[in-house]
């Protein structure tokens, strides 16, 4: 595997890349200081998480014992309250890294804005009275939107999830985004929600085993979805609310602020912060 790998991209943004982990990240304040604690923590992140990989693969069980790293917790804390049905810790590891990072660039130097982009999901600093906003994006780079979030809201990360992203999926969304507290948390509950966005035993609906289609899944042979052909209105009616009620249960815990689910033309949404763009949309 090689090392880090570290470049100043356009628009004043750094680009850190280690084996599977590539980030994006942008910083309103003492940039230099803020890039400079950012690589420095980077360094040392993936020999951390690999000494415990095998176990972040396994599945979490309530009474699983946390992990020794500080991403590897992260990744546990976000994972613990939403372990109800199927998951291992390896669902957070993207935002869990983002935030790590993040938190490194914050700790370092005041920021008025700042965010670490690990593959679409980001942590998100903003300090009082500063505004983000981005495009929300499908997997397949279609424009669905766009995410407005203000200090005052409580959010630090954003996440996305669906079949024909970056991970596995056991359901059909093309698109899940999470708002939440933190982008570990967005992370896992993204992938959860994208799960529940399914029709079980749909004739429209291919799967395989997961171990089929990468050797190094943490799915083993859980079927998951490699197609979806068109559905009726119906259907993708059924699927979607399928999706929000489980976002719904995570936003009245308290465990995520917003979310937006896609599929084929409708969407639903929750919380404020999103605009969509697709022409069919219905507020949940």
């Amino acid at each position: 595997m090689t090392g880090v790998q570290a470049a100043l991209l356009s628009g004043n943004r750094l680009h850190l890349q280690h084996g599977p982990i590539d980030l994006v990240i942008g910083a309103d304040g003492d940039r230099a200081a803020a890039f400079a604690a950012a690589r420095n923590r980077f360094d040392t992140i993936l020999a951390e998480l690999v000494t415990e990989l095998d176990d972040l693969r396994r599945p979490l069980l309530p009474d699983t014992p946390p992990p020794a790293g500080t991403v590897a917790k992260r990744m546990h804390k976000a994972a613990l309250p939403l372990c109800g049905t199927f998951l291992t810790r390896m669902a957070a590891v993207a935002g869990a890294v983002a935030d790590e990072v993040l938190q490194a660039m914050t700790n370092a130097t005041p920021l008025r804005r700042a965010y670490v982009n690990n593959g679409g999901d980001i942590a998100l600093h903003l300090a009082k009275g500063e505004r983000f906003t981005m495009a929300m994006a499908g997997l397949d780079g279609r424009d669905l939107g766009r995410i407005g979030i203000n200090h005052s809201d409580g959010i630090g990360g954003i996440a996305t999830s669906g079949q024909g992203g970056r991970s596995l999926s056991f359901g059909i969304a093309e698109s899940v985004s999470i708002l939440a507290k933190n982008a570990a948390t967005a992370d896992m509950a993204a992938t959860l929600v994208a799960n529940a966005v399914d029709l079980p035993n749909h004739p429209a609906i291919h799967r395989a085993p997961a171990h089929d289609l990468r050797d190094d899944t943490d799915l083993a042979d859980r079927p998951v979805v490699t197609r979806c052909d068109p559905l009726s209105a119906a259907d993708i009616k059924t699927a979607l609310n399928n999706g929000i009620r489980t976002a719904r249960a995570m936003l009245d815990q308290n465990q995520i602020r917003a979310a937006a689910l896609f599929l084929q033309g409708q969407s639903r949404t929750l919380g404020p912060q999103f605009t969509p763009q697709h022409r069919t949309i219905a507020h949940a």
